[in-house]
């Protein structure tokens, strides 16, 4: 993993093991993985990003951590900020204090609750465009979120979810094939092996055949 501070490596052509970050792309304290690609207009706080794992732009995501080889389209959120209901006003006003010269500090309690609801994306995932995955939530290893969705509750891995709120529409494949690509873990092998077995990811059943323990 390669650690982003405050600002946003240059553009290049091509992938490579140091990721590739757009030049309009915001990366804030953050992990950004190898072979990444992390499109324009993206905003990145305080995340971990995996090795593969891309956006198509346009995304916000603060408080996460994403595995590798996910597929990010453009306009996706995670973990947008939580407003605290139980006080008098719901504005930030109350937390982000000094903007609003009511205090010389900002309410750090109220961001560390922000923090510890961070959304654990798993491996493989592919997250459809403009959905939305609430604070707090875990998506399995995977799984599928539809466009447009507002994910608030747990995804299984490889299940296919879709609406608002999010629902389960099928899984991806049958349990017994789930379950034995988790025991493979294929996403954790080094790059020489991706690249030796690399013709075995377009056939299921064989790569199933070959690799199954």
């Amino acid at each position: 993993m390669y650690e982003v501070a405050n600002h946003s490596i240059e553009d290049n052509k091509k992938l490579g093991p140091q990721p590739r970050i757009h030049g309009t792309a915001r990366v804030v304290e953050s992990e950004i993985g190898s072979w990444a690609d992390i499109g324009a207009g993206s905003n990145i706080y305080l995340s971990t990003v995996g090795d593969y794992s891309y956006t198509a732009g346009d995304a916000q995501i603060v408080y996460t951590d994403v595995g590798k080889f996910c597929s990010i389209a453009s306009h996706v959120r995670l973990n947008p900020g939580n407003h605290p209901m139980w006080r008098v006003t719901q504005h930030h006003f109350t937390y982000r204090r000094q903007a609003y010269d009511f205090d010389t500090r900002d309410d750090e309690e109220f961001f560390e609750w922000r923090k510890e609801h961070r959304v654990m994306i798993g491996h493989d995932v592919w997250i459809g465009h403009n959905a939305t995955v609430m604070p707090g939530v875990k998506v399995g290893t995977g799984a599928v979120i539809g466009a447009g969705a507002v994910v608030t509750k747990d995804v299984d891995p490889y299940t296919i979810v879709v609406g608002v709120p999010a629902k389960p529409l099928r899984p991806r494949f049958p349990q017994q094939v789930a379950e034995r690509l988790l025991t493979i873990a294929w996403w954790d092998w080094p790059r020489e092996v991706l690249e030796e077995r690399f013709n075995d990811f377009l056939n299921l059943e064989l790569f199933l055949e070959k690799y199954s323990i």
